[in-house]
């Protein structure tokens, strides 16, 4: 998935898992940019009594880079502070929680956000509330007012939220995993099956998230509002991570741990699907430590990628002129590690200079699309992805189709792709809650009572 479960040791540690990424304008308030973390992958609604909840001893981060040096010009850090109301029972609400600070709910959380600078951090507020999870139609039975309470007005028209809400990557992770299997291409495969639509994996289950919106001014290198496409101060790199402390010591007297030291890294995550197909397992776990300007180390796992040799192989005559196309893939370093410079797309360009580094890449001068494509800008829109992420944006068969060579022609144009780059996808649709049209613009996370496995209801 896009980076649900992409390295051996973060997988053992969800609470610090992020699992996707997105900057984009905000279609509903146009000079502000919304910029979304979510982390705890495949929360099974139904798991409690200890129901999902952001990590009081990790430090989330989203950081933005203006400067093309690839590093943190501007980071927004979340703190979460949780209490126990009720001490003598094990349950999570002790009746309905019908406002979100209602004392029958046993476990509630909040937190800080705060805007580092430079040397200059500001509080941006402190002691906000989280709503609570999504537990049923009895404990919380009006649950989109309850997560409504917990979007906080913030000074200069920031919005912010966090908290449960419903998944909104979708995958067939169980086809791609079995020896990179497509369903609606099980036909053509080394070891074929009957053809089917793809399946939503990630039906059903929901995630944690971070949600801010700030004004465009706030994140350019120059406080300015770009309008020029083409100008260098209009784009932006923006990149998530989680931190831990470097120590951590059981204490057996109260069965709490007491965490000590300095923050370090991690979880990271820019690009969909970078760490999880991309870079060889042995190095995942690395990655994830490490900042984005140090990822020239990574470039020749881009130039050669290991799934475009891979699909000649799996899909025996289908791919001929990507299999003959010997190559780097100057297209997919564009896309993934420097960004989209000008002349390559008319009238676009989403570059951040030449520091290798895997991060979104933003143009705040495009605006907003009216009729929004989800394959972006492969479909001729270029305010979706690689420019930025939106929440519809199809990432999976984009990359699938760029490794495929459909983007080759963009920097060789001596190359013709093979039919079938066009047409290649996994076949699975976005099956949970509905989005949203209004911030934090995710769909309402599935009910522990509503959901039955495969399905997924918010109310």
């Amino acid at each position: 998935m896009s980076s649900h479960r992409e390295a051996p040791e973060i997988s053992k540690d969800p609470v610090a898992d992020s699992t996707d990424v997105y900057a984009f304008r905000s279609p509903a308030n146009p000079g502000n940019v919304v910029l979304i973390a979510n982390f705890i992958p495949l929360q099974k609604p139904d798991s409690g009594p200890n129901f999902f909840e952001f990590g009081d001893d990790v430090l989330y981060e989203i950081h933005v880079s203006n400067k093309g040096t690839a590093q943190a010009d501007i980071s927004y850090q979340f703190k979460f502070k949780t209490k126990v109301r009720n001490n003598r029972t094990f349950l999570y609400n002790t009746g309905p929680i019908s406002d979100i600070d209602d004392e029958t709910w046993n476990r509630p959380q909040s937190y800080s956000v705060k805007r580092v600078k430079g040397n200059d951090t500001t509080t941006l507020g402190s002691n906000l509330p989280c709503p609570p999870v999504n537990v049923g139609k009895r404990s919380t039975p009006d649950y989109a007012k309850l997560a409504g309470q917990a979007v906080h007005q913030l000074p200069r028209g920031r919005k912010v939220f966090a908290g449960q809400r419903a998944d909104a990557f979708w995958v067939d992770l169980g086809s791609i995993f079995d020896l990179g299997a497509l369903r609606p291409f099980n036909e053509a495969h080394l070891i074929p099956m009957g053809a089917m639509d793809g399946i939503n994996s990630v039906q059903s289950f929901n995630v944690h998230t971070i949600a801010i919106e700030v004004p465009i001014d706030e994140l350019t290198r120059d406080g300015s509002t770009p309008s020029d496409p083409m100008s260098a101060t209009s784009t932006i790199g923006v990149w998530a991570t989680a931190s831990r402390r470097t120590s951590r010591v059981f204490n057996k007297k109260t069965g709490t741990y007491r965490d000590f030291g300095k923050w370090r890294q991690v979880s990271r995550l820019g690009n969909p699907l970078f760490n999880e197909v991309v870079v060889p397992m042995a190095e995942k776990d690395l990655w994830n430590s490490r900042e984005p300007s140090g990822d020239s180390k990574y470039q020749k796992f881009v130039y050669k990628p290991e799934l475009a040799g891979l699909l000649p192989v799996l899909y025996p005559g289908v791919f001929p002129n990507l299999a003959a196309y010997d190559k780097q893939r100057a297209d997919l370093h564009a896309i993934l590690l420097t960004g989209i410079p000008e002349g390559v797309v008319p009238g676009f360009q989403n570059h951040t200079g030449p520091v290798p580094s895997d991060m979104l890449r933003l143009n705040v001068a495009i605006p907003p699309s009216d009729d929004p494509n989800p394959l972006g800008l492969v479909g001729g829109d270029p305010a979706g992805f690689p420019n930025g992420r939106r929440l519809e944006d199809n990432v999976t068969t984009i990359e699938i189709r760029a490794v495929a060579g459909l983007t080759i022609p963009l920097v060789d144009p001596s190359f013709t792709p093979d039919d079938a780059a066009a047409a290649v996808e996994d076949g699975s649709e976005y099956t949970n809650s509905p989005l949203l049209g209004e911030f934090p613009y995710l769909g309402l996370p599935g009910g522990g009572y509503q959901t039955e496995p495969g399905t997924t209801q918010a109310s």
